[in-house]
């Protein structure tokens, strides 16, 4: 219908008598349903409508064969009254659709919700009154609906995608769609039956298919990662939990990541032989549980492409067992995305059917369908008789549900189309700027379809009508977020998206499966858990982000973004805080070192290199040990002499060991990390005295460390890159060594304390103000602190080694480090800046615990590389970017 069309039937229902609530809610599924619930007990009067004839949303449609929640339906059930949780109880431990449809049609009538569902009716238009402060809904079936607040409870996957194939109206045949499958069932004994498309409702369709047909032809354009569902009871074990704990366990799942009560993996996979990783994936594979498969394996395999491709390779095996054919074996095994990248499938037999003599598999990668005959299919290379043809081709996901539905018109008229047109834009996936009383439960922007669906529905629900009920009581009527919010939000969904892998996949996830769709990661990927906690922080500091309004022009606004950290970055601080740790200033220097000891002893593993040898090397005043990283491959190589952090007062050469192991590995050269005098015993100018002789020492002995001809590099982190900066200095002045470049992290540079950066971030990032004066007051004293060996930007700046300096939004150091950078460039030296926002002091040296900072370590290894580059003079490019 076209807007003029709706437009013109919003007039006329103005006329007529308007059904009117407070507010009306689309779609009777798990959303809709728990929605009546609760905006009826906070005293709100309600209508849902659907365009079914009953309750169950996605539910009710979905009747293909084999239907089944790929959630343990023990998980994927409400979990708001406990009662409700011992009245029903499930027969399996991955439900059928048609007992789904039961449990939901049981909770309309234990709580009398159809009474409030207007059944058989589509929503035509949507249009926000200003001047009244209401929405206008339109119908095809009854009165229109005025009402204050407007909620879209459509579900994710509830718009079918039309099949994209030429000729499809000249079939003389049977067509049907997994989404739309009819409610009496299809008879398809003796047929010759086409199934287009291999996502979730094809593999779990095509076994069940290929019972009945006597031909079955699968068109298969994407393989898909499938695991075996070993379907049956509720397993044991979690029966048993249940019992003992359901309480806890519910509230387990809501702060997961997933919303399903398991503990993701903390093991790395490179931290494990090649049996311990197998033993893990066969006893998993054997347990059907997805969830599992997708988090409990290793820690890096959802983060890191090698991680990834272990557990990618292992079930690729898998498929090559149970497929006896290995062309249509390959044929099935996806190679185009990592394992999780896109959603993947539980199934029943789906492999083992390509072996049966009735079912043939068709690679469209290799031969694509040409055109849909009156009689058949025809591919470039050959036609198929068929008879019936079913479309297993999916959903335009995520907005599809909410732009499909009708035409949405906010303030000003503007249309959620218009607002949309580049991709969905929201705050927290809930709410839209521009769209006042307007909510989205599990829209774009939230958990959604990468979690536990009925955790993220009940919390989202709860979210929402929680806040209808304070704006009720405070006098408020209108709520919306801001366009600073929502752009903040969009910065932190895309910074979320770097963590993972999903990016490296076309998918629904995406909207790649619909031609035009402007493409992005449209579900929240930062966590369950994480997101819970972001709600509730908005609650608590006075519904950041959003303007409510009330009459008289009573106004309510606490602007501004919610998260700008990176979203690891958050989760690391976040942990800090909760261990209730004492200020290390307070521990005294022996106990600060004992703290550090502990704190490194607990933290993940750096990654294998070629070879860590450890030894010692003489420094200004006796010797100093060394830890050497050498690169897997053939050598020589360039040397790269490292200093660690710990402001002159802590660490030693190993402290950084995931960090130098890293940069090893991505720059392909030798880390010599140099431990040096440390404060108090040894005060000013020790450290920096140990760093110069470190370096000429290293370049002394270049040839038989492995080595390469040609000048050292060096390279430090916070006081560390303090050493790397002066080191840099006194080469230049004391005759050698030749230095080629210097790689500065977070250095500290000056002694003052009166740069903006050392205000904003005086406290909560662990790198504190006051901690920075301790080191400080332990290293030197107030009347040296201005000589450049402590002090590097007040030396001397020309003829020094080009530099690549790398900052965190988040540290007190970040203005100092910056004033060296454009000193540098003032001086003459090429110099590259990576200003690296969302992170911390140390994130960037916090290895496969802050995976947002994988982007700037690959920049800083590019750095050393170009500092590399013979006969051309070395220089980094100016970069002002996340880390990510």
């Amino acid at each position: 219908m076209s807007d003029g069309m709706v437009e013109a039937r919003a007039q006329e229902a103005t006329h007529g008598e308007a059904q009117t609530v407070d507010v009306a809610v689309v779609g009777a599924g798990f959303a809709g349903l728990y929605l009546l619930h609760r905006l009826r007990k906070a005293g709100f009067s309600t209508v849902a409508l659907d365009t079914a004839n009953d309750v169950g949303g996605t539910w009710y449609w979905n009747r293909y064969p084999g239907a089944r929640c790929d959630i343990q339906t023990v998980d994927y059930s409400y979990t708001f009254d406990p009662e409700l949780e011992t009245a029903w109880q499930w027969s399996e431990k991955y439900a059928t659709q048609p007992e789904i449809l039961r449990y939901l049609g049981f909770v309309a009538d234990r709580y009398d919700l159809r009474r409030d569902i207007r059944f058989g009716t589509r929503v035509l238009g949507a249009s926000w009154d200003e001047a009244r402060e209401r929405w206008l809904l339109t119908t095809d079936n009854g009165p229109a609906v005025s009402c204050r607040h407007y909620i879209m409870a459509t579900g994710c996957l509830s718009q079918p995608k039309p099949p994209e194939i030429d000729g499809v109206h000249d079939f003389r045949g049977e067509i049907y769609f997994t989404s739309r499958w009819p409610h009496d069932g299809v008879d398809l004994r003796g047929k010759r039956v086409a199934v287009i498309g291999t996502g979730s409702s094809g593999i779990q369709s095509i076994p069940i298919i290929a019972e009945q047909a006597s031909q079955l032809t699968v068109f298969q354009r994407t393989p898909n990662f499938a695991l075996p569902a070993h379907n049956g009871p509720l397993p044991a074990d979690r029966a048993a939990q249940l019992a003992q704990d359901r309480n806890g366990l519910r509230e387990q799942a809501r702060w997961s990541l997933t919303g399903v009560p398991i503990p993701p993996a903390t093991e790395f996979s490179w931290a494990m032989s090649e049996t311990e990783r197998r033993e893990r994936f066969e006893k998993m594979w054997a347990s059907g549980d997805l969830v599992g498969m997708l988090t409990q394996l290793w820690a890096d395999q959802g983060v890191d492409a090698d991680g990834n491709a272990l557990l990618a390779d292992l079930i690729r095996e898998k498929i090559r067992e149970i497929v006896k054919d290995p062309e249509t074996a390959e044929a099935l095994t996806p190679h185009d995305h990592p394992f999780g990248a896109k959603r993947p499938c539980l199934d029943t037999n789906y492999y083992a059917t390509f072996n049966r003599p009735n079912v043939t598999l068709v690679n469209l990668r290799n031969e694509p369908i040409t055109s849909i005959t009156a009689n058949g299919i025809k591919t470039d290379k050959r036609s198929f008789d068929i008879d019936v043809i079913v479309f297993a081709t999916g959903f335009d996901a995520m907005t599809g549900a909410i732009r499909a539905v009708h035409p949405i018109k906010g303030r000003g008229g503007k249309s959620l189309d218009d607002s949309w047109a580049n991709g969905p834009e929201t705050y927290l996936g809930l709410t839209v700027a521009g769209f006042p009383n307007l909510f989205l439960i599990t829209g774009p922007g939230s958990p959604s379809v990468l979690s536990n669906m009925a955790v993220s529905i009940e919390q989202h629900v709860d979210f929402v009508v929680d806040r209808l009920a304070e704006m009720r009581n405070a006098g408020f009527t209108t709520i919306e977020p801001t366009e600073t919010a929502q752009a903040g939000w969009s910065r932190h969904m895309a910074d979320c998206a770097t963590v993972t892998l999903h990016r490296l996949a076309n998918t629904w996830y995406t909207g790649a499966n619909v031609p035009g769709k402007p493409q992005a990661l449209m579900p929240y990927t930062g966590g369950v858990g994480p997101y819970r906690g972001i709600c509730n922080e908005i609650v608590s500091r006075g519904m950041l982000g959003f303007r409510l309004t009330g009459p008289n022009g009573a106004t309510q606004c606490n602007d501004g973004e919610i998260v700008k950290l990176q979203p690891d970055v958050r989760l690391v601080l976040n942990m800090l805080t909760e261990m209730n740790l004492p200020p290390i200033e307070s521990m005294g220097a022996a106990g600060a070192r004992e703290f550090v000891t502990q704190f490194n002893a607990a933290r993940p593993p750096g990654r294998p290199v070629g070879e860590v040898k450890d030894g010692t090397l003489q420094g200004a005043e006796g010797p100093l040990a060394y830890r050497l990283y050498r690169p897997a491959t053939p050598g020589p190589h360039p040397i790269v002499v490292y200093f660690h952090g710990g402001g002159w007062v802590l660490g030693d050469e190993q402290s950084d060991d995931p960090f130098c192991r890293d940069l090893c590995r991505r720059s392909n050269m030798i880390f010599v990390s140099v431990n040096y005098r440390h404060a108090p015993e040894h005060r000013f100018p020790a450290a920096a005295e140990d760093g110069y002789a470190a370096a000429k020492w290293v370049s002394e002995h270049a040839a038989e460390l492995g080595g390469r001809d040609g000048p050292v590099l060096v390279a430090g982190w916070s006081a560390g890159g303090n050493i790397a900066a002066v080191t840099c200095q006194l080469a230049r002045d004391r005759g050698g060594p030749v230095i080629g470049g210097q790689l500065l992290v977070c250095p500290v540079t000056d002694c003052s304390f009166d740069r903006p950066s050392y205000t904003e971030n005086a406290a909560g990032y662990f790198l504190t103000r006051g901690l920075m004066y301790w080191f400080w007051d332990i290293y030197c004293s107030p009347a040296d602190r201005t000589d450049p060996r402590v002090s590097p930007l007040r030396g001397k700046l020309q003829g020094l080694p080009p530099a690549y300096i790398v900052t965190c939004e988040f540290d007190p150091l970040r203005d100092e480090g910056v004033a060296y950078a454009e000193a540098l460039a003032a001086a003459g030296v090429p110099v590259g800046q990576l200003k690296a926002r969302g992170h911390f002091h140390s994130s960037l040296t916090m290895v496969d615990v802050v995976i947002t900072g994988v982007g700037g370590r690959v920049q800083m290894a590019e750095a050393l590389q170009a500092f590399t580059q013979s006969g051309e003079e070395s220089s980094a490019p100016e970069i002002n970017a996340a880390a990510s």
